[in-house]
């Protein structure tokens, strides 16, 4: 399923954003809607994540694959149906995840994050 013109603001398919990664020369992340402070992209990194922490806070949803999910001193394992919460400016990265490893990626809020 493709997006149509009317839709294309409001509605995003993880096989989309997954096929302009491969057409952009195998890009590990691509913004697929927008939204105020809101971006939401789909992430998927192969070999090794390099990410560096963000402005924003982010929330991942795990959607293929599996590994381990490192955000400060913590490590947790992730499947398929995971969330996962990053505030801003927390060192975080994905380890020994699988090749079929994707993720939506939601940036939300003010730079520097929103109050607990």
């Amino acid at each position: 399923m493709s997006q149509t013109q009317s839709s294309a603001a409001w509605h995003a398919h993880l096989a989309d954003g997954l096929q302009r990664m491969a057409e952009r020369g195998g890009k590990r992340f691509e913004v697929m809607l927008r939204h105020g402070t809101l971006r939401l992209g789909v992430y998927a990194p192969r070999g090794s994540d390099p990410q560096q922490p963000h402005e924003q806070d982010e929330a991942y949803i795990v959607m293929a694959g599996t590994g381990a999910f490192v955000r400060g001193d913590e490590r947790i394992d992730f499947v398929p149906g995971d969330a996962l919460l990053v505030p801003a400016g927390m060192t975080h990265r994905f380890e020994d995840f699988s090749d079929d490893f994707a993720v939506w990626v939601v940036f939300y809020g003010p730079d520097g994050g929103e109050p607990a």
